[in-house]
Parts: C-alpha cells; structure tokens; sequence
C-alpha cells in the first residue's frame, strides 16, 4: 500500500476524472505550486501508482452497445493451459478483462461486443484458440454503474 498525503490524493482524485487537467489547474485543486504538483505527479508515475492517463470512450457509439461477462471453467489447469489462456484473452480487443477466481469457476472475462452474433465470434476465436471445458454468458441488460476511479 503506497503512503499517500492529501496532496497526492486530491492529484490522484481530479486526475481520475480528468486526466486532461492543466497542472495549473492541478495546483489550484490542490493547493501546490504548479512545480510541485508536476514533481509529485512525476513522483507518482515513477512509483507506479500513477499507470496511465487514458481517454475513455464510449461503446455505444463505436458500435459495442453489448457488455458481457464470461464465466469459464477452466479445460486443464497445467501451467501450459494458464499461459496459453492468459495469451488468448490478452490477444482478443473485445475481452476488457480477464480474472482468475476462486470457487466453482476458474476465470470471469468481461468483454463488449456489437451484438449476439458478434459475442458467438468471440466464443468461437476463443474456443478455437484454448480448450475450455465450459462457458457460460451473461449479458448486460442496464449498465448501473462502471468507473475506473478508485477510492481514495
């Protein structure tokens, strides 16, 4: 757990709602001269707590109205099969995550695709790619809440 002051998390806070904020801006939000919010956010990234600034965009509108989480049993659990899921799901743009679970599931993947038709694509390159004992899909009807901001 990295050791944070008030500064550093009202930085880290306006930048995760705004990773285009001017570091005048920053100093305001923080109370800092503008060369010391630049050092603390150097700081930051350098410690790796700070990973990237990214612009988030909208999926609707690029045509990936449909979110869906894949439940996956996993087809073997040899060291073998691991790296070559892990290759599998990094290689495929539409999967946006991929964890490993306990439990009676192996892995969760959440992935946005186009529509039905475009998720059934997604299942075939995958299954294609790694043998997979079992799948099982759920899809999103409403989209309550999603952030990538982390509390602080």
């Amino acid at each position: 757990m990295e050791n944070l002051d008030t500064y550093d998390r009202k930085i880290l806070t306006a930048l995760q709602h705004d990773a285009t904020l001017s570091l005048d801006t920053l100093a305001d939000l923080a109370a800092l001269s503008r060369n010391a919010v630049w050092r603390r956010v150097k700081a930051l990234e350098d410690r790796g707590v700070l990973k990237a600034r990214v612009a988030l965009l909208d999926p609707a509108s690029l045509g990936l109205g449909l979110s869906v989480f894949m439940l996956i049993r996993a087809g073997a659990h040899s060291p073998d099969w691991s790296t070559r899921f892990s290759r599998a799901t990094r290689d495929m743009p539409e999967i946006l995550a991929a964890y490993r679970m306990t439990g009676d599931l192996d892995y969760l993947l959440h992935a946005r695709v186009a529509d039905m038709a475009d998720y059934d694509r997604l299942y075939q390159r995958l299954t294609a790619k790694v043998e997979i004992a079992d799948v099982s899909a759920s899809f999103v009807m409403e989209e309550i809440k999603e952030t990538t901001a982390l509390p602080l």
